[in-house]
């Protein structure tokens, strides 16, 4: 076994997810993880916790989710209960094929999703970690040799996240504080909010898994202008380019995409909070230096903000604020390499991808 890979494993279970021995521990992953799966049971053993262990291969998912008729799809109760009697959730994502789900009727998708809000708020209150094992098929979505991809993945991965956390802390300092966010990039994105009131979260690797990001929310009716997300993404199996909001009063009044805007407009229209923003994220791992089609990886690229249609995470709402609520959270990346800016209460501190306290900064 490739050494990154225990490694890796052991990164999961003591930064990531601290496993302590007598927890509860469910290891979801596919089989073409098994590596990974593998030396995560190796972890979790030496710790002394018990396993439980979960395969998630897409091609069996949608063999279900064609075959069932969407009145009947129900939230799976048992897999909730068996989250709530466990301490830690450890989840491995690869794929055989990026794109295995992509005939499945984008409703069927939607109803799903919902039915499966109640086990995702249990998930979401343990110790809990979302990663990545490298497979060809990421490598050739990726446009990378195999062993490229790899070597990327697991240099975005096996880092000194203390180092990481103390960079990304000083971008926590300016927004923790902040009233309000100006965001733009060329003439295609300039939007407004408030993150008046919520918490900046300092994202170094400990439920997802590479970190590298610092993210907060918006005030719910806040947000106001337009966004092109310029980087494609992978949802549900299906790509979505070009995809450009309207934000008036904090809500999307416009929409459109330039491939699979049908898909954006059902995920719009999952529930009342899919249409808002829960989520504005900040890309400070600069180990990440390329697109992939990975969400996990892609958001955390040094010259990029994303946004998320959908669900704010509890721990960026502040104690008085409300917190934007909805059964999907759709992340969308906005390139700020050229051209761009992000601007807190007024001050410049991002420019074409460089922040005011890293070198080639320029006022």
């Amino acid at each position: 076994m490739d050494p990154r890979i225990r490694e890796h494993a052991e990164i999961i279970v003591d930064h990531s997810t601290d496993v302590q021995q007598g927890d509860n521990v469910v290891i979801s992953a596919p089989s073409v993880a098994e590596d990974l799966a593998v030396a995560l049971h190796e972890a979790v053993g030496d710790r002394g916790a018990t396993p439980v262990y979960l395969a998630s291969d897409s091609r069996a998912g949608r063999a279900y989710l064609k075959a069932i008729d969407d009145e009947d799809i129900e939230t799976p109760t048992h897999l909730q209960a068996l989250y709530e009697e466990s301490d830690a959730l450890l989840r491995v994502r690869s794929e055989t094929n990026a794109t295995e789900q992509g005939d499945v009727d984008p409703e069927t998708q939607s109803t799903y999703t919902k039915a499966r809000r109640p086990v995702q708020e249990v998930a979401l209150s343990k110790r809990w970690c979302l990663t990545q094992f490298p497979s060809p098929a990421s490598a050739q979505l990726a446009g990378m040799s195999t062993e490229g991809y790899e070597n990327f993945v697991w240099d975005a991965i096996n880092k000194d996240w203390d180092a990481q956390r103390e960079h990304q802390a000083r971008m926590v300092d300016i927004l923790d504080p902040a009233d309000e966010i100006h965001i733009k990039s060329g003439d295609t994105t300039d939007v407004r909010m408030s993150v008046d009131g919520m918490h900046t979260i300092n994202d170094y690797g400990e439920n997802n898994l590479p970190g590298g990001e610092v993210f907060t929310a918006p005030v719910v009716d806040s947000v106001e202008g337009e966004v092109l997300f310029d980087k494609p993404l992978y949802h549900q199996g299906r790509e979505i380019t070009g995809a450009h909001l309207v934000f008036e009063d904090g809500e999307v009044v416009e929409h459109s995409a330039d491939q699979h805007e049908d898909l954006l407009t059902e995920v719009l229209n999952t529930d009342d909070g899919a249409s808002r923003l829960g989520e504005l994220g900040i890309g400070m791992n600069r180990d990440i230096d390329r697109f992939t089609y990975n969400m996990l990886f892609d958001e955390k690229m040094g010259d990029t903000v994303h946004m998320a249609i959908g669900r704010a995470y509890d721990d960026t709402v502040g104690e008085d604020r409300e917190a934007n609520q909805s059964a999907v959270h759709l992340d969308m990346i906005v390139d700020m390499s050229e051209d761009s800016f992000i601007e807190v209460d007024g001050e410049v501190v991002q420019r074409d991808g460089r922040f005011r306290f890293e070198d080639g900064f320029e006022e």
